[in-house]
């Protein structure tokens, strides 16, 4: 191949992108007085400048046109070749000229890593290479100088290597990353006769018989890129570069290709046998969107930000032209493309591993990439099934063309067995989908096996991970088809939908197999007693499963729950079960939080929706698996607490007043390990001190709050007076967490919460307990600002101070506050969409209204709240504060002023006004609409 420039089509209309003419032309003209090369040279970088950024704005009106991601990088590549040509030409005419007959070009410039593939995003890194010859000369090491200060003055991110020809093989023996740049060089100008030499001796001493080493490599390479960048391809707000599923795991694939097959483009890849032609096509379109959103999303931003942030899909989406359609809004078609986008590529993952194996250029797969916990393989004794280098596959061509039943049995034997999928017969099941058709769906023997696989103690997730990723999952149960790739657009869940499902039923084998070292005692000892395992794991299976639609989807997720139930098999018993859990999916994990589990009402409220023990014992296993599938961090010990408290109240119930651990024993189970994390403690002293205590505080509070509780208010006694705070900072959960030790007062939490908003903290989470005597313990979280420890803990410090300062009258909380703001939403908020609800309700409690109040989450906003609420003479007898992503979703329980409910319909009015009124500041336009996709 000649070193001419190589790149994926021509670039139209070149002299509208960069005339190479025009432009030395006007720098002739500057140099007509014969003015020496650097003195011209601030006048020379503004001919640079315009020339370079009309062509980038050209690029990019092409783009917003609805033009092609590859075509606009190519187009951006284009450019920097004839930014770098023109540079080149004026360095060497009037900066560096040749003296005393010198004819040879000084160097090679070659093109390396993704400039190397001619394709540049807006923000991406211009990698070059000078290829020098041996002994280069002083004038040779001024031009390269003089380029490079040229194009960093141009505002060029220039990554560069200087290096001879021995030198680079040299590197690349022993750096993976270096050889993988070199693979994709480019010549750009200078001395091509050099460039050749180095290819040549590169592809024979380097390339050639290394294809194994190489591989394993970049397959290692892969493994740290996608977990430094989130495991999942299905990250809601998904990393475009690096991220799985991404551009660079297309790169990754082009790279082993042309290094195992010694081809130069993608395209020759087809008649090396890699890819078939539909293959190469599905190849193209991948990178063809992967790359149309990342152009989008580095113009957008005006930087390389390579994560598709919240706040950047709705305007991509707009861009793009996705409208709102089906109950689905614009930017969930458009996140749900990208995800499907996102699972093509590993199917093309797959079908390249397949094809290295057969070459011997990859070691073969072993158990524990598909996941830790598979069984030990036994023999396969079902005839149409083999087993080729320790995985499953299929006997023969036809398994799925003679019993398309073969396509659910091949997932039922790989979970039997324990053994992972062989590539070719993953890609023979996403050729032979077509043979899942109504008959398959309705056969008997096809649904026991799939029951057989979602309900496996083994690995259910893992396997029925595979079958989603092959595409018969959402084939075979098109409901969960329905749901495949769709993400939820709110900052709580951190999965697409069928994502989250999956997680769910692996959650639950992982309770089974004790696996969360001791951290859900109640629902291991719980699930043991369960009798109808089966609907509980369809119901975690169908949980979600009618999310993206215009009716509720706990509701809706019901009906679909008796349709498809009778096909798997359930009896109407168990069919009526998982659809009972399906609709009050929801309702445990909401009164936990959201309700004053102290109050008899709570929980006499939520033993009646429950009715019977075994409904209890599987919701509150659902809940569990549910809460911790949404993603990391969100399982709390708060919410474990919360959620044991309420099965054991409601458990006492439904029981009769019989509890297998009534609430004396708890509380006197939790007042004996407390006394013994106080070893230093007297007996007087503990005894005194539990008294201080109502029973509520030793069913709620955890064991490491109680201690801490015990050392502050001992604090407050014998060493300082309150207030008195303290922070503990918590990386897993992304909090930071304020405990604070005050006397109560009705405005104690509308104080404390000021002093957060004037500190700018965003309060996320708040537990408050009071003593019999009149202390308040309050633990306030915020969402953590800085990556760094040590940063957080200044802050949270600060915070600390503030809230000191507050309760003592030092400063004035309004003032402060406004002074930060106002308490607006940050512009990660501003892109949802939260429109305010309150509720108020005197049937929850016996002897306080309840008030609900749910809008978007802002810093400042339970201050507001709560002054609202004070300024209407009401006394807060307890909050419940909690937030759900963007979502702010807290509750009071109030009096009035004389300690009655509020029953007066126009007092109820003028909470709500107020309330309302609260959210006013963060009302705005709507998205413009998109146009019709």
């Amino acid at each position: 191949m000649s070193p001419t420039r190589s790149r994926r089509g021509p670039a139209p209309n070149a002299a509208m992108l960069f005339d190479r003419s025009k432009v030395r032309a006007k720098i002739k003209a500057a140099h007509a007085d014969e003015a020496a090369g650097e003195a011209m040279r601030p006048q020379v970088l503004a001919i640079l400048r315009e020339a370079l950024d009309h062509g980038r704005q050209h690029a990019r009106r092409a783009l917003e046109a609805k033009g092609s991601g590859l075509v606009c990088a190519a187009q951006l590549a284009f450019i920097e070749d004839e930014l770098i040509e023109s540079i080149y030409h004026y360095v060497l005419t009037y900066v560096h000229p040749a003296r005393g007959g010198e004819t040879e070009p000084p160097c090679a410039i070659a093109a390396v890593g993704g400039y190397g593939r001619a394709t540049l995003a807006p923000g991406s890194d211009i990698d070059l290479l000078f290829l020098l010859p041996e002994g280069a000369s002083a004038r040779t090491q001024n031009i390269i100088q003089s380029i490079l200060y040229i194009l960093w003055d141009l505002g060029q991110k220039v990554g560069h290597s200087t290096r001879t020809i021995e030198e680079c093989l040299s590197e690349a023996r022993g750096d993976f990353t270096v050889r993988t740049a070199l693979l994709e060089a480019r010549f750009l100008l200078g001395d091509a006769a050099r460039f050749e030499a180095m290819r040549t001796r590169f592809e024979r001493e380097i390339v050639h018989g290394t294809a194994a080493e190489f591989v394993a490599a970049k397959l290692a390479e892969r493994d740290a890129r996608i977990a430094k960048a989130g495991r999942s391809r299905y990250l809601v707000e998904p990393q475009v570069k690096d991220g799985k599923g991404g551009l660079r795991d297309l790169n990754t694939l082009f790279w082993i290709g042309k290094y195992v097959y010694e081809v130069r483009e993608p395209a020759e890849l087809v008649g090396a046998g890699l890819f078939s032609r539909a293959e190469y096509r599905l190849f193209v379109r991948c990178e063809e969107f992967l790359w149309r959103v990342r152009c989008h999303l580095h113009f957008l931003t005006g930087r390389a930000e390579e994560r598709l942030t919240f706040d950047h899909q709705r305007e991509i989406a707009a861009q793009l032209g996705y409208s709102t359609r089906g109950g689905l809004a614009s930017v969930e078609r458009f996140m749900k493309h990208y995800f499907l986008v996102a699972k093509e590529v590993g199917d093309l993952t797959a079908i390249v591993c397949a094809a290295l194996e057969e070459k011997q250029a990859k070691p073969h797969a072993m158990l524990d990439r598909f996941g830790p916990f598979l069984p030990t393989p036994t023999a396969i004794t079902a005839g149409d099934f083999a087993i080729e280098s320790g995985r499953v596959t299929v006997a023969a061509e036809d398994a799925f063309d003679a019993n398309p039943v073969n396509l659910v049995k091949l997932f039922w034997v790989a979970d039997r067995n324990g053994l992972a999928i062989h590539p070719d017969a993953t890609r023979l099941v996403t050729r032979s989908l077509k043979r899942i058709d109504a008959k398959l769906r309705a056969d008997p023997e096809a649904n026991r096996l799939f029951l057989d696989v979602l309900t496996s103690r083994n690995t259910p997730e893992i396997v029925l991970r595979l079958m989603n990723e092959a595409g018969v999952l959402g084939r075979f149960v098109p409901e969960f088809g329905k749901i495949v790739a769709l993400m939820q657009f709110n900052m709580y869940h951190h999965y697409t939908v069928d994502e989250h499902l999956l997680r769910a039923v692996g959650n639950l084998a992982d309770l089974e197999q004790q696996r969360f070292s001791g951290e859900h005692p109640l629902a291991s000892e719980i699930l043991l007693s369960i009798s109808n395992r089966t609907a509980l794991v369809v119901a975690l299976f169908l949980h979600d499963v009618a999310k993206g639609r215009l009716e509720d989807h706990s509701t809706a997720g019901a009906k679909v729950a008796r349709v498809v139930c009778p096909r798997l098999g359930l009896s109407d018993a168990e069919t009526e079960t998982v659809a009972w859990l399906i609709e009050n999916h929801l309702v445990m994990s909401d009164t936990a939080q959201r309700r004053d589990l102290g109050d008899r009402q709570t929980v006499a409220t939520f033993a009646q929706k429950v009715q019977t023990l075994e409904r209890l014992k599987m919701l509150f296993i659902l809940t569990v698996c549910d809460i911790r599938a949404v993603g990391p961090g969100v399982w709390n010990h708060w919410k474990a607490e919360l959620l044991r408290t309420l099965y054991w109240e409601t458990e006492m119930v439904l029981a009769g007043g019989h509890s297998t651990i009534d609430r004396r024993r708890r509380v006197a189970q939790a007042q004996l390990e407390l006394r013994r994390g106080l070893p230093n403690w007297t007996d007087l002293d503990f005894v005194a001190y539990a008294e201080r205590h109502p029973q509520a505080y030793w069913l709620k509070a955890d064991l490491e709050q109680q201690i801490l509780h015990a050392k502050l208010l001992n604090m407050t006694e014998v060493e300082m007076p309150a207030p008195v705070t303290h922070i503990v900072i918590d990386p897993s959960r992304g909090v930071t967490e304020l405990t604070v030790i005050a006397p109560d007062h009705p405005k104690l939490l509308s104080v404390i919460a000021g002093a957060c908003a004037a500190s700018s903290a965003n309060i996320v989470d708040a537990q408050v307990f009071t003593t019999t005597d009149g202390m308040a313990l309050d633990t306030i979280v915020v969402s953590r600002a800085f990556d760094y420890d040590e940063d957080e803990l200044r802050r949270a410090s600060r915070i600390a101070y503030a809230v000191e300062k507050a309760l003592a009258g030092d400063i004035e909380l309004k003032e402060m506050v406004a002074a930060r703001g106002g308490g607006q939403p940050s512009a990660r908020q501003k892109t949802f969409r939260v429109h305010p609800e309150v509720t108020i309700d005197n049937t929850l409690s016996a002897r306080l209204t309840v008030v609900e109040v749910s809008g978007l989450d802002r810093p400042g906003l339970l201050f507001d709240l709560t002054t609202a609420l004070s300024g209407l003479d009401l006394n807060i007898s307890s909050a419940h504060i909690a937030t759900f992503g963007e979502r702010a979703a807290d509750v009071f329980y109030v009096t009035d002023l004389n300690g009655e409910k509020i029953a007066s319909a126009g007092q109820q009015d003028s909470i709500r006004r107020s309330i309302l009124k609260v959210f006013e500041p963060q009302k705005e336009e709507l998205a413009p609409k998109a146009g019709k996709r």
